[in-house]
């Protein structure tokens, strides 16, 4: 199995994540919580329709190239993203596949608190951009990758500066460190935020699979909303911590740039 499913990517093939996602949250007021998420992991340009996944259109789970890749709502798919890439240094060759790990619509609902493009040769991954939107209509992407665009291993940190506002119960201050595993058995994201004594970590497990209409058929009523689900138990969570009394921010204006390199 190694190396075939992510070669499978390249050919059409969509990849199932039923994800763990924990998020704990530092400082004189911690919180914490864990849920299950379904992820795709798919090349939007190859990628093909499968039963009760749909593209371009609505169904029961379905992926629109506009939702990513440049101004939410007006997308421009991968073709952003390589832009991104080469504006950064990376000289795209035929070897290289350019994944998206997303949450699909659900009966056309969208929303994604955080994407990844991730750029694949073979087994290696060379870079990776984190597709953030917060629940304000606002989006902004952190570009992660070594000096070089070495493969990026399990125990490469890469930091960056926290510019854009993604919960109102935080600054928008400190630092953000990335950590990424990506292999055909297991897929896993450690972000941590760093502000002094507050800060957050999240990660993401999960072991990705050939996509089959059996574990749609599960997510939905396992998981039911999908998306819908997800930002509903965001609002869920932002009512737990105003009633542990942590403090509410006002929305500042977007990051002037897109993205963050």
């Amino acid at each position: 199995m190694a190396g075939g499913l992510f070669t499978q990517l390249a050919q059409g093939e969509v990849l199932h994540l039923t994800s763990d996602v924990t998020h704990v949250r530092r400082g004189a007021r911690r919180h914490a919580f864990r849920y299950r998420v379904d992820y795709l992991l798919l090349v939007p340009d190859l990628a093909r329709p499968r039963g009760l996944f749909r593209l371009g259109r609505a169904g029961l789970f379905s992926f629109c190239t506009m939702d990513h890749g440049g101004p939410r709502g007006n997308g421009k798919g991968a073709a952003w993203a390589w832009e991104v890439l080469g504006q950064a240094g990376l000289r795209r060759e035929g070897a290289m596949t350019l994944a998206l790990m997303v949450q699909p619509r659900f009966f056309g609902f969208w929303f994604n608190p955080v994407s990844f493009w991730m750029v694949l040769r073979g087994d290696d991954l060379l870079a990776v951009i984190a597709e953030v939107n917060n629940t304000f209509g606002q989006r902004h992407s952190y570009l992660c990758h070594n000096e070089g665009f070495t493969p990026i291993g399990p125990e490469d940190l890469m930091t960056t500066e926290k510019v854009f506002h993604v919960s109102p119960f935080q600054d928008v201050a400190g630092r953000y460190e990335f950590r990424f595993r990506v292999t055909p058995a297991r897929l896993a994201i450690l972000i941590r935020h760093t502000d002094g004594e507050e800060g957050l970590i999240a990660t993401l497990n999960a072991a990705p699979r050939p996509l089959r209409q059996a574990g749609l058929l599960a997510a939905a009523f396992r998981r039911p909303g999908g998306a819908l689900r997800v930002l509903a138990l965001i609002y869920w969570q932002a009512l737990r911590l105003r009633l542990k009394g942590v403090a509410y921010r006002r929305l500042p204006p977007a990051p002037p740039e897109e993205i963050s390199r």
